[in-house]
């Protein structure tokens, strides 16, 4: 069994408020990006086995994702050990949810695999448990997502046939170092889903909380946000907490060599 899970990027990011469990709420836009992808394979084995490719993954194996997605599904419905491989091709700390998108997908592929007929809803809250943003890639649909991040809505935000530009400088950027560096909206002026859904629209109105923090610590990821606006782009931000920066294009642009690229294309 072999799929694809795929980045995201965040339209907007507010924080709301502390929440009393530690967790903030926040408000934001999850859209899919299918271009960038990792690549899982998963297979019956005698025991419970996790290998990786590509970018490497050092964590422990009892804090892989990957490996904790098996075991929660486990624990609420009893299935076979697997041997899942993962060929890691999203960065680390980039603000694409590349590792909530691996987990996901190995939940909803063995759902599928096994018949188990799992709901979303309980494919949700199961991935709730591996990340806040996690619940999002069930799914894997354009959605305004409130709460932690698992709380969502209907979105209309079309990005098809737009030229985006995806550019990470290689820098890692820890959540909770840009959580540390926010101070919450208690009462957010504007609503993000009452916000136009023309990208025309959106520079100087759509704004990513993380970012004047982030900026501040790592210039290059905001200079990056400059080279966006500077190529032509009709909006640029910061996805989720860093380190990418992604540019929205209404025609194909030649980026510069110097530019850290890791997709570009268009959005079908």
């Amino acid at each position: 069994m072999i799929c694809f899970p795929h980045a995201k990027i965040n339209i907007g990011l507010r924080i709301v408020e502390k929440r009393n469990d530690g967790f903030h709420n926040i408000e934001t836009v999850f859209y899919p990006i299918h271009g960038l992808y990792d690549c899982l394979e998963i297979h019956e084995s005698q025991k419970l086995s996790f290998t990786n490719t590509g970018l490497e993954i050092d964590a422990p194996i009892e804090k892989n994702l990957c490996v904790r997605a098996w075991q929660i599904l486990n624990s609420y419905k009893s299935i076979p050990p697997v041997a899942i491989h993962l060929h890691k091709h999203i960065p680390f700390g980039a603000g694409l949810g590349g590792g909530s998108a691996d987990a996901a997908f190995v939940l909803t592929a063995l759902n599928s695999y096994y018949n188990l007929q799992l709901s979303v809803e309980i494919l949700e809250k199961l991935a709730l448990q591996l990340g806040s943003d996690c619940p999002f890639f069930i799914q894997s649909k354009p959605v305004f997502a409130e709460g932690r991040g698992e709380l969502f809505s209907s979105c209309t935000i079309n990005l098809a046939n737009y030229f985006i530009v995806l550019a990470n400088p290689n820098i890692h950027v820890s959540t909770t170092m840009a959580y540390a560096g926010v101070t919450p909206h208690k009462r957010p002026h504007t609503m993000l889903h009452d916000l136009s859904t023309n990208p025309h629209e959106w520079k100087g109105v759509i704004e990513n909380d993380f970012e004047t923090s982030v900026f501040k610590q790592f210039p290059a990821i905001k200079e990056l946000k400059h080279t966006m606006y500077n190529l032509g782009a009709i909006y640029a931000a910061m996805s989720g907490s860093g380190s990418t920066v992604y540019g929205i294009f209404e025609n194909e642009v030649d980026v510069p060599h110097y530019i850290p690229v890791i997709w570009k294309g268009r959005l079908l």
